[in-house]
């Protein structure tokens, strides 16, 4: 198994109230370790600490307690040599507007203490499709172009870390799929990546491993292929041609009722290893063998997104 390139143990982070609003607790004894080289989706709603997490990570935000190790160093003790290999692709668009893409980019790789390169930073440039941008003040970019240069920025000093919280936001289709091969290829550069989206789809087809984080806990950290085999779930909904008042004996199995005017059964069940595709079709070949007719079968498997709703769905709130 790869070593992990971070180590969060026991962080909390816990803002103090306004007036005479209780604490509000962000992070609490959040337990996290990432790999060298993989890329790791965290997933969780608005409000449940994933920003929080990455700014902890990257110095932006002081721990109320817990530990963070990056690169075998304790990022309390060595902040400057763990940061200087860390990127950081923020959610917020926090540029200058009348730099140039240029000079913004070549900043960047000096602000941590890299040599000047221009080859390297018109490589970067290039690899995003900015070069031809080079000179144009970052105001008279699109949205989806600024989102290129934050990267490119996050990118100048060659980072063995890099953090994207949100990268494809407000994004069209377009730059989306071109920033996600940029992002491929940097993994297979060696670049361990860490990602907040609400493309959920983006990191069930990216994601080594996924996280769900949710009112500052994390709930579940795994393999993404493990997690859809052990929370995954088969839905088939079979369109009846007459309603039944009651399900055939021969019919009864968990996971298996009847809508309330008797004209569709509808199965919820099985694992994401195949057990619910065997149970719909053992369904229809009773339904076949008793001649009850029916006219349509709706089939699909859980998505990342339908397991990760169930987890963070009807949560208590933390006691602050």
């Amino acid at each position: 198994m790869p070593e992990p390139i971070l180590q969060i143990a026991g962080l909390e982070k816990t803002y103090p109230g306004r007036g005479a609003a209780p604490p509000v607790k962000a992070l609490e004894n959040v337990d996290l370790e990432i790999r060298k080289g993989e890329i790791f989706a965290l997933l969780g709603p608005n409000g449940a600490g994933k920003t929080t997490l990455i700014g902890a990570v990257c110095g932006l935000v002081r721990p109320t307690g817990g530990e963070i190790r990056a690169f075998g160093m304790n990022l309390a003790h060595d902040w400057r040599k763990v940061r200087a290999r860390i990127g950081l692709v923020p959610q917020e668009m926090a540029i200058d507007i009348f730099d140039t893409v240029h000079r913004a980019v070549t900043y960047s790789r000096g602000l941590f203490g890299r040599p000047s390169d221009p080859g390297r930073v018109e490589e970067i440039l290039r690899a995003l499709s900015l070069w031809d941008k080079k000179d144009a003040q970052l105001r008279m970019l699109s949205g989806g172009m600024k989102r290129r240069v934050l990267i490119a920025k996050a990118l100048a000093h060659d980072p063995d870390l890099l953090f994207l919280d949100e990268p494809t936001a407000g994004v069209d289709v377009e730059l989306r799929r071109d920033m996600w091969e940029q992002i491929d290829k940097l993994r297979d550069q060696g670049v361990t990546i860490i990602l907040t989206t609400h493309y959920i789809e983006e990191a069930e087809e990216m994601a080594d491993r996924v996280g769900v984080i949710d009112k500052g806990r994390i709930l579940l950290v795994d393999d993404k292929d493990t997690i859809m085999r052990s929370l995954g779930r088969t839905e088939a909904r079979f369109t009846l041609d007459a309603a039944l008042s009651a399900i055939p004996a021969s019919l009864a199995r968990e996971g298996l009722s009847l809508s309330e005017d008797g004209l569709a059964l509808v199965y919820r069940g099985g694992d994401g290893a195949g057990g619910g595709k065997r149970a719909v079709a053992e369904i229809a070949q009773t339904l076949a063998r008793e001649s009850i007719g029916y006219s349509a079968i709706d089939a699909h498997e859980s998505s990342l997104e339908d397991i990760f709703v169930n987890l963070v769905k009807d949560r208590p709130e933390i006691a602050a």
